[in-house]
């Protein structure tokens, strides 16, 4: 049986995004602080090398909000094909969740983008079937973490927990109901504690 994953950091009142996330602040006001850990800041340790490897670590297919996409909103009514420039680190099948219909995007190295507007449950069905058995990530943000949870298909679940306080922004677990999760491994750096969790049935 294939794995389905998600990392995310997350500060230590819970938010994975800052306030006024915009397209000059994708994470939001302060939201960077969260990313460090894997963001070239020389006080990285190995530690955080090693969790940065559990982060990249291949998948067959991923599950994204329109948010985590891109800043447009509405209909497509501008040219946007996600952050990450012409080659996207998946390399693999993307399904972004959205209310807007789109054409598939294709970019170099392999990543290609479907555009999903029948829910979360559409695009996890599609992305388990293009996985073909390599494991299914949920990419964020957080409110497609929230149906994943809700849903209960998330198999693996790792928090990067930044000693930060961001006070305001997009909290990862509002509203989710209770999660039996079990940690299975923690390692510490100075900049993040990275805690992976599994569901006690996923073995």
């Amino acid at each position: 049986m294939s794995t389905t994953t998600c990392h995310m950091s997350i500060s230590l009142d819970g938010f994975v995004a800052g306030p006024g996330q915009s397209r000059d602040h994708p994470l939001g006001r302060r939201g960077q602080e969260l990313h460090r850990w894997h963001m070239g800041d020389p006080r990285a340790t190995e530690a955080d090398r090693t969790a940065a490897g559990w982060l990249m670590r291949p998948r067959g297919a991923y599950v994204m909000g329109r948010n985590m996409f891109g800043p447009v909103r509405g209909g497509w009514s501008e040219p946007w094909d996600g952050w990450w420039g012409q080659e996207p680190p998946y390399h693999a099948p993307v399904f972004v969740l959205t209310h807007h219909a789109r054409d598939p995007v294709e970019m170099e190295g392999g990543t290609s983008f479907h555009f999903v507007t029948e829910g979360f449950d559409a695009a996890y069905a599609q992305a388990l079937d293009a996985a073909d058995g390599h494991g299914v990530d949920i990419a964020g943000g957080a409110s497609t973490v929230r149906q994943a949870l809700e849903a209960g298909v998330i198999d693996e679940l790792t928090l990067d927990v930044a000693p930060v306080l961001l006070g305001s922004g997009e909290r990862l677990f509002d509203g989710v109901a209770a999660v039996d999760l079990e940690p299975v491994e923690v390692l510490h750096s100075p900049l993040a504690t990275h805690v992976r969790y599994r569901r006690p049935t996923a073995g």
